[in-house]
Formats: structure tokens, C-alpha cells, sequence
């Protein structure tokens, strides 16, 4: 039975609102779809009562409801991934879900169904008799993370119908570009206004994350030369073939799909080109920073050694070139000393019914970014699943639970 109705109608209002970013833009917001979702979510607040503030150039929501002191915060980011579409979502509640598989689109004789099956993710027998949230297959759902925007904005929804509970100073924020780690690139500290915080951006009920990986972007480009292929001996050189052979100077087994915990990988999410010029676009990540750094090392080692074995045919000039950028770092370290943020949302999950667990989170989150500056920001789980593909699914229930968390953790 869904018993916050605010909470579904939230979050579903705001999954069909297109905030996918993009990695290759140097600009903040990297799209300005995102700007539908923050000016949405300022008119809402203001219509709280809330003291908000939208900042239309960089396009973050800030907003405080006043309390006791010491303030918390809140955070989560309005912007999905760009892995797979979030255009025209189109969310349905299969209510009490029996176990088996969720047609998401069914098939014909063209075409195969698109199933959200157990035998493809064991996962989902774990919410038997829970309403869940899915998509129609074609885009994903978006609960990374609207799902933790829907849930700061309930719990702020009861402390303002319910202005007599106490409560500390609650402070929010919601963020761009979260997804191409750029997401507290212009974040105002003195705007959000807390000393301490939570990112409300994890999947299963329960977890809790204050450690992540640290994280990198690698765009390699790779600079070929056109030969009628007749006439090619000795003269052409196809950069897509030169793009295969760095992706495979890179250890297979180091792929996202062959790790696990803290193992680190090299992520392959982009490949475009022709003869005469190919892109290669990787995310790199790992918990250990010096094995961290090693992969970039890597990187590099490659890029030389195949700049070595063609730059004679390019007349002296590199075929490969490689640009780094680092996104964030495990926030780890930072957080030894703020480990009671930890222990108070563990001892009320427990008290709600639900396991607490702390992992290391396979990604990375704001709260990164937020504790390396002095704010310290462990992650909390929001009830979705499945993120960045077409199988994102959120279970309502849980959702349910994690406003209970939050309104908990501020209470007074």
C-alpha cells in the first residue's frame, strides 16, 4: 500500500522532465534542460514557504527551512546520466509485484520483448509484494537521482505541514551535472549555509557510503590518414584501428563488468570515428589513490608507445593524443573524523525496520567534492536500482523509508 502519495506524485512529475547531461560541454549547466527541472523545483519551495534561491547561471536550488541549531544538509542532483536517454520517460507503478518478469515493452514479430526479469537481475525477488517503479524499456527511469530530489522534498513538505516538530535548521541543495562529475563545480557553501551534510544518492535501503572511487576522465584522440585502400601499403593509417589497438594495450579483466568492491576499472563509454580520426572516451576509477594514479600512468604509457610506432608514417607527428581530468577523490580519509553522520543514520534505519550497512560506493557522488572542502557528506540509500539503463527500477516502499530517514536525521 503506498502510504505517501506526495512522495510517488513527486517523483513521478519529475522523471518525465529531461535533465540528461553531457560530458563534452565546457559550460555549467552542460545542458540547458536542466534549468526545466531547477526552476520547477525553486517555484515548489517557494510555495513551502521556504526560503530559496535559484541561481539561473550555473542553475543550483538552494533553500533553508529554519530550525535549531547546528544546521543539516541536504543534497542531490536533478541531472541523469547521458549513457541512456532520458527523453519522453514514461514511469508506471507495477503495484505488488509478484516475483517473475515486468514486461516493460512487449515484442512482435520484429521484435523481442523487453523484459525486467529476475533471471537477468536475482535482485528484484528481494521486493515481492512492494510497488515498483519502471519504465516503458525505451529511456531509463531517472531515479538517479530523482528519486533522492523527490524524497528531500517530502520530508521538507512534513516539516512545513507540521511547523510545530521540532527540528534543526534544514538546509538543501540541488545540484547539475552530478553525472559527468561536475556537479560542485560553482556549489555556493555559503549559499547552502551547513556544516554538515548527506548526499541522498544511493540505490539499496540500508546502505550507507562514505567511501568512493577516485575518479578520471580520458578522452583519447587519435589522428589517422586517409589512403584510396587500393594503394593503402605503407601508407594509410586507419585511426579506428589505431583506436582498437590502445582499448586493447588495456588489461580486459579491468573492465566494469569483471570487477567488484574496491577493484578498480578502465570503462570504455564512448567510440566514434572513421579512417581519418577516431575518439575514444573513458572514465577511470579506483579506491586506492596510488593505483589510481597508476591507471592514468598507464594511459599515458600507451598513448607514447603507440605514438612511438607511428609517428615516422605521420611525417613526425603523434597519432595519439590523451587529455586527463580528474573529478573527484574518495572521500574516505576525510570522513574518519565524522563518523557519527555515519552512526546516526545506521541507528535509525535499524529503527526502521531496515539493515544498515556501510560500503564503498562503486561511483561517486557530490559529497565527495563536499567533504574534500570541509563539509563532511556520507551518501544515503534513496530505494532505486539499476541505475543509467533502460532497467532502472525504484521500489516505492523503500523510497517510503528513506523519507522516514531523512526526516529522523533532522529531527530535533
Amino acid at each position: 500500500m503506498i502510504e505517501n502519495k506526495g512522495l510517488l506524485e513527486r517523483f513521478l512529475r519529475y522523471v518525465k522532465i529531461d535533465t540528461q547531461s553531457a560530458p563534452e560541454q565546457s559550460e555549467q549547466p552542460s545542458t540547458a534542460k536542466q534549468h526545466d527541472l531547477a526552476r520547477l523545483l525553486y517555484a515548489e519551495l517557494r510555495d513551502m514557504g521556504l526560503d530559496a534561491t535559484y541561481d539561473e547561471t550555473h542553475c543550483y536550488v538552494y533553500a533553508v527551512l529554519p530550525g535549531e541549531a547546528p544546521a543539516l544538509g541536504f543534497v542531490a542532483h536533478m541531472d541523469t546520466s547521458p549513457e541512456v536517454s532520458g527523453k519522453n520517460v514514461r514511469p508506471r507503478v507495477e503495484e505488488n509485484y509478484r516475483g517473475g518478469d515486468i514486461v516493460l515493452q512487449p515484442g512482435s514479430e520484429a521484435k523481442a520483448p523487453i523484459l525486467l526479469s529476475p533471471a537477468q537481475f536475482p535482485g528484484l525477488l528481494r521486493h515481492v509484494g512492494e510497488d515498483l517503479i519502471v519504465t516503458d524499456g525505451a529511456t531509463l527511469l531517472g531515479a538517479d537521482d530523482k528519486a533522492g530530489v523527490a524524497e528531500i522534498m517530502s520530508m521538507l513538505a512534513h516539516y512545513a505541514e507540521h511547523p510545530a516538530l521540532p527540528h534543526r535548521t534544514i538546509c538543501v541543495a540541488f545540484t547539475p551535472d552530478e553525472e559527468v562529475g561536475r556537479g560542485t563545480e560553482h556549489f555556493d557553501l555559503a549559499a547552502f549555509g551547513a556544516k554538515e551534510a548527506y548526499t541522498v544518492d544511493g540505490g539499496t535501503l540500508g546502505e550507507i557510503e562514505f567511501e568512493c572511487f577516485n575518479a578520471a576522465a580520458a578522452k583519447v584522440t587519435v589522428s589517422g590518414r586517409s589512403v584510396h585502400p587500393g594503394y593503402a601499403k605503407n601508407l594509410m593509417l586507419n585511426a579506428l584501428n589505431v583506436a582498437m589497438e590502445f582499448h586493447a594495450m588495456l588489461p580486459a579483466a579491468e573492465r566494469p563488468e569483471h570487477t567488484e568492491g574496491y577493484e578498480g576499472f578502465f570503462h570504455l563509454s564512448e567510440l566514434e570515428g572513421d579512417v581519418e580520426r577516431a575518439v575514444l572516451r573513458y572514465i577511470v576509477r579506483d579506491h586506492d589513490r596510488a593505483a589510481f594514479e597508476a591507471r592514468k600512468k598507464l594511459l599515458q604509457t600507451i598513448a607514447d608507445r603507440l605514438n612511438e610506432q607511428y609517428r615516422a608514417l605521420l611525417g613526425g607527428h603523434d597519432a595519439v593524443r590523451l587529455e586527463l581530468r580528474d573529478q573527484y577523490y574518495n572521500m574516505a580519509d576525510d570522513m574518519r573524523a565524522h563518523m557519527d553522520l555515519v552512526t546516526r543514520a545506521q541507528e535509525i534505519l535499524a529503527s526502521l525496520g531496515a539493515e544498515p550497512k556501510a560500503v564503498a560506493i562503486r561511483g561517486g557522488t557530490d559529497g565527495a567534492a563536499l567533504t574534500a572542502r570541509g563539509v563532511p557528506c556520507p551518501n544515503l540509500c534513496t530505494g532505486g536500482y539499476n541505475f543509467h539503463g533502460r532497467f532502472e527500477y525504484a521500489s516505492v516502499q523503500e523510497m517510503e523509508t528513506c523519507v522516514r530517514l531523512l526526516i529522523a536525521l533532522a529531527a530535533k
